[in-house]
C-alpha cells in the first residue's frame, strides 16, 4: 500500500515538474551569414560570422554547430564547433564559424580562378544545432542558402 501510494506521487510529481517546463515553440532561425572571408595563408580556411534568430520567450544555450557546407553543390567543409553560447529570448546572436575547406572536392585551381574571376558562388548550410533549454537538450535543424561573392 505505501508503495503503490509513493508511486502515484512520484508520477504525479514529474507530471507537475514535466508540465511546467516550458520547451520552445519555434526552431532558432538562421538569419545570415556575413563577413564571408577565404583565408588562404595556410590551410584553406573559411570565416564568417553567422546571424541566429531565437523567436521564443525562453532564453537558452547553444552547445554545439554540426553544419555541412556546400559550394555550387560540392561539400565544401564542415563546422563542428562545441560553445557554450547564451541564446536571447526573442533576439538575435552572433556566432564565428571557422571551416577549414576541403578544396580537393572543389577541385581547387577551379576554385582559385573562380575566386580571381569574382565569380559568385551558391552556399547551403544544412545541418544541426544543439541547444538546451533549461538543463533539456534540443536538435534545431538549419537549412540556409546565400549567394556569396567570396574575397581573399
Amino acid at each position: 500500500m505505501y508503495r503503490a501510494t509513493l508511486k502515484f506521487l512520484v508520477a504525479g510529481l514529474l507530471m507537475v515538474l514535466a508540465s511546467s517546463c516550458k520547451t520552445p515553440k519555434e526552431d532558432i532561425v538562421l538569419r545570415q551569414i556575413k563577413d564571408v572571408v577565404v583565408d588562404g595563408t595556410t590551410a584553406p580556411m573559411l570565416k564568417a560570422q553567422a546571424i541566429f534568430f531565437n523567436p521564443n520567450p525562453q532564453h537558452g544555450k547553444l552547445k554545439r554547430i554540426n553544419v555541412e557546407i556546400f559550394v555550387d553543390g560540392k561539400k565544401a567543409g564542415t563546422v563542428d564547433q562545441e560553445l557554450n553560447t547564451i541564446i536571447p529570448a526573442r533576439g538575435e546572436f552572433t556566432v564565428p564559424l571557422e571551416v577549414k575547406l576541403a578544396m580537393q572536392e572543389l577541385g581547387f585551381l577551379d576554385t582559385i580562378f573562380s575566386v580571381l574571376g569574382g565569380k559568385k558562388f551558391e552556399v547551403r548550410y544544412e545541418g544541426m544545432l544543439k541547444v538546451n533549454y533549461h538543463g533539456f537538450p534540443l536538435k534545431v535543424p538549419v537549412k540556409y542558402k546565400d549567394e556569396v561573392r567570396v574575397r581573399f
